[in-house]
Formats: C-alpha cells, structure tokens, sequence
C-alpha cells in the first residue's frame, strides 16, 4: 500500500474550516428542499390523501460537507499519475474532513421533536437522523400533502410537492426520506408458465438423495413438429433448434427447462482455474445487503454448499435496525446471492446485512452500515427502480455514501434489471439506478448455453421473446396449430442503456456519448438458461412446509452476486482493496473479458402454415416467428415446449430496443470476466 498523502490540492484547503462548524451559520430561513418529490407522481392515478394518523418513519439526510473536494479526491484515487491513486479515506480523515457535525445533528434532531417527530437513532457518520410519527405530523412538519397514488396497479403513498423545512435545520438537510413507501424491487427472475405467468413448482430436496436436479443440456438437437387437428388443415409445420427437457419429462437430473450447478458455471466462466492457484476469495468478505432477509437462510445456504461440494458457508447475518419482517420474493434474492456469490469465491466470508424493509431509507442505511463498518472490500446489490420514477438530480443520499465507499476503496455493485430498455413497463426507454450512479459498477446479463463438458457452447446478451405456436393437445392427441402464430413478444432481459442523470464518468472517456452508460460488465442472468438454488419451502415458495426446495432462478440478480464474488478474488489476489470495478474493467488487455456477441443459428426456427384456404400455404422466417423485434442484430430461437401439450417459439438475444455488438454494449458492457485472466490483469500482474 502507498505511503497516505491526501494530497487533493487547493480543493481540499478550506476542508478543515467547513468541519469546524462555519457552514453551522444558516440564516433561519424557510429552506425548499428540491427534487424530493418521487416523479412517478405526474404519472400515476392519484387516490386521494392518505390516512393522517398512518405512522411513518422519517430519515432526515445530512448534507456532506465539501462534497466538491471529496469528488475531485476520490477522482485522483482512480488517477494512476496522482500520488492519491489508491490511497483510502480513513474513518478518522473523512469525519474531520467531510461528515456532517454533532452540531448539524443536534439541530436537525430539535427540528424533529418540535414537531413531534420523535427521534430513534442517529446514522453512522451523522449522514441521517431517524425519527417516526404520523402522516399528519409529517405533513405539518415539511408542509407536504401525502397521497396515495395507484402506479402499475400498486398503491403507493408520496408527497405531493417537495418538503418545506423551516428554520436553520432545512440548511443542513440533503433529502428527507420516508413520505413516499416506494422503495426498490428485486431483480431475481424464475422461469414461468408463459400460460399463468407464474413460476415453475420448486422440487423438494428429499426427492433426490444424490445427483442434480435439472438438465444442464439447455438446447438440444433439432427437430421438425408438425401441429394439425386430425391430420389434415390447417396444419403447420416449424422445423429448428430445440430448447430445454419436455416439460413433461420428471427424470431427476433432466427436468425441465434446464439449471445449472456450481461446478458447470465453474467450469463454464474458467473459475477452477483461479482455485487451482488457491485464489478462492479468502481473507475477503463478500457484503450482500437484501431487504427482509430470509429467516431460513442459514440453513438453506449450507444445505446448498454442503450438497454441491462447496467449502463450508461462513456466514455472518446483521440487522442493523432490529429484526426485520417477511417478504417472499426477498428471501428468494436473499438465498440467490448468498448462494452464488458463495458458489464463485467459495473460501470468502460472506456478511449478510438485512434492511428492515426494501425503502430507499432502509437500504440507503444498510449500505452505510457496511462501508462506514467496512465489513468488506466489495457490496452485492441485486435490486433498483428507474430513474425516471424517482425524484432526486442527482440521487442523494445514496450516491453521497457510493462516494464515500468508492473513497475508503470498496466496490458497490448492482444488477442493471431485468425489463431491458424499461419501454414495456414505462412506454419510453429507461435505466435503473443505483446502476446508473457514476460510483456504482452496472452488471449486465448474458444467456448461456454449455457443451457437454460445460465450456460455453454460444453466450449472448439476455433478452427472450415468446410466440405461441401450437395449443393444447386435444382428446385424440393432436396439437391444432395457432394460426397465425400469437406474438407474446418481449418477457425479459438485461437492463442498459444512457442514464438521464448522470454526465460519462472518466472511465468510459472512450464510449459515445457524453452521458453514463450502463452496465459496465456482465454475468450469467436468463432465468431460462439459469442456476439452481435452495430455499426453504415456507420461505421463497409458498409452500407450508420446513423443508428445503429447489428451483431454478435468474435475472442480473444472479449476474451481481457472481461478479461480485469475483471481485472478492480479485482483492486477494492484489492484497490491496481494489475500489470501484467500473473504474478498472475499461481498457483490459486481451482475453481478460470475453467479449458478448450476437449469436444466430441457421437452425433458428421457420415454420410453414397451411389453413386449408385457397390463399394457400405461408411460410414464417425466424424474424417473423420472434417479433415483434426492435432491433437487426442475430439472435437464436428454439422451439420450446413450454406449458404442458402448448408450443412456443423461444428467442435469446432480443433484449428490447438494446442489443449485443463487438465492445462495450448496453446489455453485457465490456463482456464477462474470463477467470485467472480477468483477475491477473485486475490485480496488474
């Protein structure tokens, strides 16, 4: 490690006078604190006011001081010609230097309680103070309206217009946290019915006593399916690749659609070679901050490393702000990273900190507890919501404490979501922060397809689409063709694309643009060629019982617990906390990422349709029978049977309007890690 210079220049010369209490002198004047009005309010159905004696939890967000100088020192951090780079914030240096005061607490605290706010506790660094109350006291207390909105059919509370806060605390005060309850949404996706929507049923540990669970042969040979109803027209007939087991198959080690296990993604992405060498993660710690947490993790974490062959789970769980509640969804992103940031950097501890709910408060505040605890060199976070829902330019107080961990030389990380460009879920293209944030490190997504001895067969950007092609079998066991072909269109895929917020960061210099792009790497995500995990039943599926269930699972919440893994090795490898990833993965030599390309098949699926009219047979390209696609580039498509007796059309490598291409591309960035050579050439040897 280099000899501590701080030396950030005249930047820093006023530091010292800011800390001692100058900024402490506000005029006690009324203080309108912008931005802090969530902006999906202009676009949902307003319900009218909430209920006033609601109680809510309210975090008043300190400002940091000289915000401007920590910025240009963190930028000479990542500068290898500054005699910074490199060179950490301490706890010590960044309280004197840049933490708001006891004295900024003590007022913000007496704004509080004067208005009948009662304050709990006080954030690490003095970044927050938590106080509760109820909607009417808060409503007096920064002369907002709270209303309940309908968004997506979701019912949210918000505040109508940006918080008032009157006398001397309101100059202290970056965001005030907790009129809204829109919080942040997992980005973990499980293969479903494409008929109900709903998740394939989980299978019970105790079915197997020994071996896997689902096939690890994603696509199999091709196939020629003729659909008719006796025989005769309408018929159709589609010929092409073929994906995943038949759904009806129930072989233990081949049930459908398909799933991976450590040892094949191991093997696919070159892991075994960093193990070979004893880069395993150890003496590191992986940080993974989840809202809810799962109450079964534990056990359903070590049942998973134990029956996979891993080496012992070392997990510590924190709960920072007490005991947190239940949320299925939650645990499944809870048991998910665990489980596969375990399953890439088997001998690192993993530390497990459980956010009281998925609010930006509680997971802003989970954040701040690891880095200003400093329980790892690198942060997993596998959720987000889009930028243009939310309401702060930029977003504090998230992106003041991304700064702060970029400074003290930890990686925050995040999963760049799962709905592609967002234009089916918001009709206009969008990215997800925290992703976006120029302190964060985007992970993207891939689909993957292995040889029989687990090398990568093709890798693509994750996008799916689905067409329908046949229903179901009828009495006499024909399937009558679905003419013409139903487009389901768009399911999943990667999230990229240009943030609306925030300027190119210096490590992308060299993309277009003038904006930040996202994501910055990428890692396996399609549910669809997707991992294994446990979980127990009661916990992530539903089901009444203490037994452990396995299903498969996605979503570039796999993708951010894998890399982040990863990145664990690469801070053993170089003895040193690393810092941000996004800023060191730009620029690599040769063969240290592979580069995520399209990928087509001249056995992508065609079909030919007769409907027994006089207009005659029709024949359907593989374009056709994968629209609608907004975009040129190759993809690969399979017949896939998907619901019972149902056919589909399955396509990988259509992620909305945002596809793969040579280079950084807005579905996988740079591309994915390839093993001892990615971190060889991180750790600069």
């Amino acid at each position: 490690m280099k000899a501590r210079t701080l030396s950030c220049g005249a930047a820093c010369a006023f530091v010292f006078l800011l800390a001692a209490g100058v900024v402490s002198n506000a005029q006690e004047t009324a203080k309108t604190i912008e931005h802090n009005t969530p902006a999906f309010v202009s676009k949902a159905r307003d319900l009218g006011s909430e209920e006033s004696s609601k109680q809510v939890t309210i975090h008043m967000w300190l400002k940091l001081h000289n915000e401007d100088a920590l910025r240009e020192l963190v930028r000479q951090q990542y500068d290898e010609s500054s005699p910074n780079y490199h060179v950490w914030l301490t706890r010590d240096e960044f309280n004197e230097q840049f933490a708001p005061t006891a004295r900024e607490v003590a007022t913000v605290r007496n704004f509080l309680e004067a208005h009948n706010l009662r304050v709990v506790s006080v954030g690490e660094r003095n970044l927050y103070v938590k106080a509760e109350g109820t909607i009417a006291d808060a409503q007096h207390a920064f002369h907002v309206q709270v209303h309940r909105f309908e968004l997506r059919g979701e019912i949210h509370r918000a505040n109508t217009s940006d918080p008032v806060i009157e006398g001397p605390a309101g100059a202290h005060v970056s965001r005030v946290g907790g009129l809204t309850d829109y919080g942040f949404k997992p980005h973990n996706v499980r293969p479903t019915d494409p008929e109900t929507g709903q998740p394939f049923a989980p299978v019970p540990l105790s079915a197997v006593p020994n071996g896997a669970f689902f096939s690890a042969n994603c696509f199999g040979p091709p196939e020629a399916i003729v659909f008719s109803v006796d025989g005769s027209a309408p018929t159709a007939t589609y010929e092409g690749n073929v994906y995943g087991a038949a759904i009806t198959n129930t072989a233990l080690g081949t049930l459908p659609p398909c799933g991976y296990q450590p040892s094949e993604v191991q093997t696919a992405y070159n892991l075994n070679g960093l193990y070979e060498v004893g880069l395993t993660g150890t003496g590191q710690t992986v940080v993974i901050v989840d809202a809810f947490g799962s109450p079964t993790i534990g056990v359903d974490a070590s049942a998973f490393s134990e029956f996979y062959g891993l080496a012992p789970l070392n997990l510590t769980v924190y709960q920072p702000e007490g005991k947190p509640g239940f949320n299925a969804g939650w645990a499944t992103e809870t048991s998910l990273d665990v489980e596969w940031a375990h399953s890439v950097a088997p001998g690192a501890k993993i530390a497990l900190v459980e956010a009281f709910t998925n609010s930006f408060d509680d997971l802003d505040a989970a954040i701040l507890y690891a880095v200003d605890n400093h329980l790892g060199n690198v942060i997993s976070n596998s959720y987000g919501a889009p930028e243009s829902e939310l309401g702060g330019v930029p977003f504090t107080p998230l992106d003041d404490i991304l700064l702060l961990a970029a400074g003290k030389g930890i990686s925050v990380n995040y999963s760049s979501g799962d709905d592609g460009d967002f234009s089916f879920v918001e009709g206009f293209t969008d990215v997800s922060y925290p992703a976006s944030s120029v302190y964060a490190t985007g992970v993207g997504g891939t689909s993957l397809a292995l040889n029989p001895d687990n090398t990568i067969y093709f890798q693509t950007g994750w996008g799916n689409n689905e067409t329908r092609i046949a229903t179901y079998t009828d009495a006499y066991g024909y399937n009558p063709p679905i003419i013409p072909p139903l487009e389901l269109g768009f399911v999943y895929g990667a999230g990229g694309g240009t943030s609306a917020v925030y300027a190119k960061p210096v490590f992308q210099a060299k993309l277009p643009g003038t904006s930040r792009l996202v994501p910055d790497i990428a890692y396996l995500a399609d549910p669809f060629t997707g991992v294994e995990f446990f979980c127990t039943g009661s916990s992530c599926f539903g089901v009444p019982s203490s037994g452990i269930f396995i299903s498969t699972v996605g979503g570039t919440s796999l993708a951010c617990p894998m890399f982040s893994g990863l990145w664990a090795i690469a801070n053993q490898k170089a003895g040193h906390p690393l810092g941000q990833a996004a800023a060191l993965v730009y620029g690599l030599p040769p063969g240290a990422v592979t580069d995520v390309v399209p990928v087509g098949s001249y056995l992508d699926v065609f079909g030919i349709i007769n409907p027994g009219t006089l207009s005659g047979p029709t024949f359907l390209n593989a374009y056709q029978l994968a629209a609608p696609i907004e975009t040129p580039t190759p993809f690969y498509s399979a017949l896939y049977n998907g619901t019972s007796t149902r056919w589909y059309v399955l396509s990988f490598g259509t992620d909305s309007s945002l596809f793969t291409a040579p280079g950084w591309d807005d579905v996988t960035g740079v591309g994915t890690p390839n093993g001892l050579k990615f971190v060889k050439a991180i750790a600069k040897e």
